[in-house]
């Protein structure tokens, strides 16, 4: 097909393959030619292709008849899913949607309006971290330092700081400000080139917020939900979060975000504040109740941290093959980044070709999200054709 006669909106430029079934780790196209997955749909399939856990949530939820209800009115999955997810979180009430980009909207939202309750209508800045995304939408974009995707659709959301997370004076410069209202950070950031935060700089933010009545919000649309071997990221760094944002493996594909947050956040919330049609539906909700509970299990998250073990070994193996070519490896638990000295999409094409697909975190950086239900047998695989795909490479001078 054709680049004109293509009926989808040309944002995304996909390679010529056509996928028609995917089993576990496996995508096969129309060729029938199988590829390893080390994408999961970007950290979406955390169960893998066809996981009977998702398929027998659906049927059963299907069998009710309730698809669809609205939020006028309650239903027990939704309930259910948040009684979960607030008792796993430390955190107290729950407000779902549809995307990470939503929940990302509705955080920034219950943030300034908290703020501005307690500090007035300046109240109302937002700082975020340089190398930040955050979604796409007017406010999501507004806290995403991609200076070219936010140029096109200027003027964005208005009072937004960037900040570099290694420069403390900034930091606390940004945050003694008296209009500030929150900050907002990826314990891992993802598309930057899979980065993960110090510790350390978490535990300053909640001391710094809770000093200076800033509300601070976490964004694990991709690193959260089992991601790192942890049920949330942020979990090893002991901090609990104002606001929690989450989506991409919520549901198992199906479309779902929600936002978590604390009591104090959530108490200037009133009815009409805030929306949406289709958020916390039965369907959806039934599923991601039946996909938590998975990974929520402490051997399950066991299961994950020894495979990135395993992972992280074979990546530092080939790194250390190729100094030349590979900068830095860095991530947790099925978390990867391999950040490159030259660019990424020559190395992620050839993997392809080679049949492992992964996806580019920036220019130079290669990022590897296999389903949490990889088999260690896959993970060999996979290293083996990085390895043989890097050490192919020419040299970098």
């Amino acid at each position: 097909m054709t680049e004109s006669s293509d009926p989808l909106l040309g944002v995304y430029r996909p390679p010529d393959i056509v996928f028609v079934r995917g089993r576990g780790t496996e995508l096969i196209d129309e060729r029938d030619r199988v590829y390893l997955d080390f994408t999961s749909g970007i950290g979406v399939n955390a169960l893998g292709h066809g996981s009977p856990v998702v398929r027998d949530a659906i049927e059963k939820a299907l069998e009710t008849g309730l698809i669809h209800v609205s939020n006028l009115f309650r239903t027990r999955p939704a309930a259910d899913l948040a009684a979960f997810l607030r008792d796993r979180s430390g955190l107290d009430r729950v407000f779902f949607c549809n995307s990470g980009g939503e929940s990302v909207e509705g955080a920034l939202k219950f943030a300034r309006k908290w703020a501005k309750s307690i500090g007035g209508v300046e109240k109302h800045r937002i700082v975020a971290l340089k190398g930040s995304f955050h979604g796409r939408l007017f406010g999501s974009l507004a806290v995403t330092d991609r200076p070219e995707y936010r140029a096109p659709f200027d003027p964005l959301m208005p009072g937004v700081e960037f900040v570099d997370p290694d420069d403390p004076r900034q930091m606390d410069r940004a945050l003694s400000a008296e209009r500030t209202a929150a900050v907002i950070v990826e314990p891992i950031q993802g598309e930057v080139g899979v980065k993960p935060l110090p510790s350390e700089l978490l535990k300053t933010l909640r001391t710094q917020a809770d000093e200076r009545e800033i509300a601070l919000i976490f964004d694990e649309v991709q690193c959260g939900l089992g991601r790192t071997g942890s049920f949330f990221a942020h979990e090893e760094s002991g901090v609990v979060p104002d606001l929690l944002c989450i989506a991409k493996p919520l549901a198992g594909g199906l479309p779902m975000g929600a936002v978590i947050l604390a009591d104090r956040i959530a108490g200037v919330m009133k009815p009409g504040d805030h929306g949406t049609t289709f958020g916390g539906g039965p369907l959806v909700a039934a599923t991601a109740l039946a996909v938590v509970r998975v990974i929520g299990d402490a051997s399950f998250l066991e299961s994950v941290r020894e495979k990135g073990r395993r992972l992280s070994g074979h990546l530092e193996r080939i790194a250390a093959g190729r100094p030349d070519l590979v900068k830095e490896v860095r991530g947790r638990g099925l978390f990867w980044g391999i950040e490159l000295t030259a660019a990424a999409g020559p190395v992620v094409e050839r993997a392809r070709e080679a049949g492992l697909l992964t996806v580019p975190a920036g220019a130079r950086v290669v990022r590897l999200l296999p389903p949490l239900t990889v088999s260690e047998v896959e993970i060999d695989c996979a290293a083996e054709i990085l390895e043989a795909v890097i050490e192919g490479m020419d040299p970098v001078t």
